[in-house]
């Protein structure tokens, strides 16, 4: 008998840590509205501890409310209705507090075909999270729109100029309004590639395929492209410590991150722009600074938003840029932070580990 008390206290407790691992909200109720359990996130959602909750009714200690102020477990009635039905859809609801929260269940039956109701799993989910994620949304398709007006907008006067008015204009007239064409062109192109990432990112989909990355010749390359597109030379700056450690990591990502930051750096910042390239324990951190004005400590933790354009009046992009920058070096397992960099500016760190062909 005693074996079997202690048995029954480990399995229970087993339970208990089970559902308090679950990132959601779980109440468990009877089919009268006893509350036979509550978990660790439902207790933070709600503010009712398990304590307080076990072995009260329902609508005692979680008096859900529906938008027009109809008490949910009475219109769940979970004795009541087919006895076919088994989930209760997603809807918000609101706590006496005013809090809404998103909240869904499911009908436990013995037997699972068409048995009497058992038991009642509930699940929550935090509304503001929800509202949060909806204005998120809203936000990249109104910037989208917005980004993409602009150059179409010109792509389109363009070309309908051109095909009305061909013979007017001189051979170098024509070169202008299809070099414009064509670069109005790569920055759509540029926008849906962010789209991409950006949706690879949230959705976990991102994939790293990794290879052998010369990281300080990538870094020499972006500044070789950014020479090459009118800056000067002297603006920027590369040091590379002498014991780096052979590095796999996605190259196109790898360039992709540099090419972000170093622009971040350019557009944002003022004077040098250094690139410090160095060795860690268990990889490789590249330093990307430059000597403006930098970026407040309060302000270090939206940097890596999406949609954060910092308070430069030089702002320009569409404020994703270091949103996928962050994705991408914690796609290779990496870390990323933003600090005031030694003369002033903002310096961008991230460390990747240097990997192995096994990942590859």
């Amino acid at each position: 008998m005693h074996g079997s008390d202690t048995d029954g206290r480990v399995g229970a407790s087993v339970c208990t840590i089970a559902i308090d691992d679950l990132p959601d909200g779980l109440i468990i109720a009877d089919r009268f509205g006893r509350v036979l359990a509550v978990n660790r996130a439902a207790a933070r959602l709600t503010g009712v501890q398990p304590e307080r909750a076990v072995g009260k009714d329902m609508n005692e200690v979680f008096p859900f409310r529906d938008h027009d102020g109809r008490e949910w477990w009475k219109a769940l009635d979970p004795e009541g209705g087919l006895r076919t039905r088994t989930r209760v859809p997603e809807k918000p609801l609101h706590l006496p507090g005013g809090q809404e929260l998103y909240v869904a269940a499911r009908l436990v039956r013995e037997p699972e075909r068409c048995g009497d109701v058992v038991r009642v799993a509930i699940t929550l989910r935090d509304g503001g999270a929800r509202a949060r994620l909806e204005r998120s949304r809203a936000d990249l398709v109104s910037t989208v729109a917005h980004e993409l007006r602009s150059p179409l907008t010109s792509v389109k006067g363009f070309t309908a100029t051109l095909l009305a008015k061909w013979t007017r204009f001189t051979d170098e007239q024509k070169r202008v309004m299809l070099e414009t064409v064509n670069n109005d062109a790569d920055r759509v192109t540029r926008l849906i590639t962010e789209l991409l990432d950006v949706s690879r990112i949230e959705s976990g989909r991102l994939e790293v395929h990794r290879q052998v990355v010369d990281v300080p010749a990538r870094a020499r390359r972006i500044i070789a492209g950014r020479v090459a597109a009118g800056e000067p030379e002297d603006r920027f700056r590369l040091t590379v410590a002498d014991d780096l450690p052979e590095t796999w990591l996605d190259q196109d990502k790898v360039d992709q991150i540099l090419a972000n930051l170093v622009e971040n750096a350019v557009r944002h910042g003022r004077g040098t722009v250094t690139i410090d390239i160095e060795s860690v324990g268990w990889g490789v951190a590249v330093s990307v600074r430059d000597q403006g004005e930098g970026i407040e400590p309060e302000l270090a933790p939206r940097v890596f938003r999406q949609f954060w354009r910092g308070n430069s009046r030089r702002r320009g992009g569409t404020g994703l840029g270091l949103f996928i920058v962050k994705g991408l070096v914690e796609a290779h397992g990496g870390t990323i932070t933003v600090q005031r960099a030694p003369e002033g500016g903002a310096e961008f760190r991230f460390t990747v580990p240097t990997g192995t062909p096994d990942f590859a």
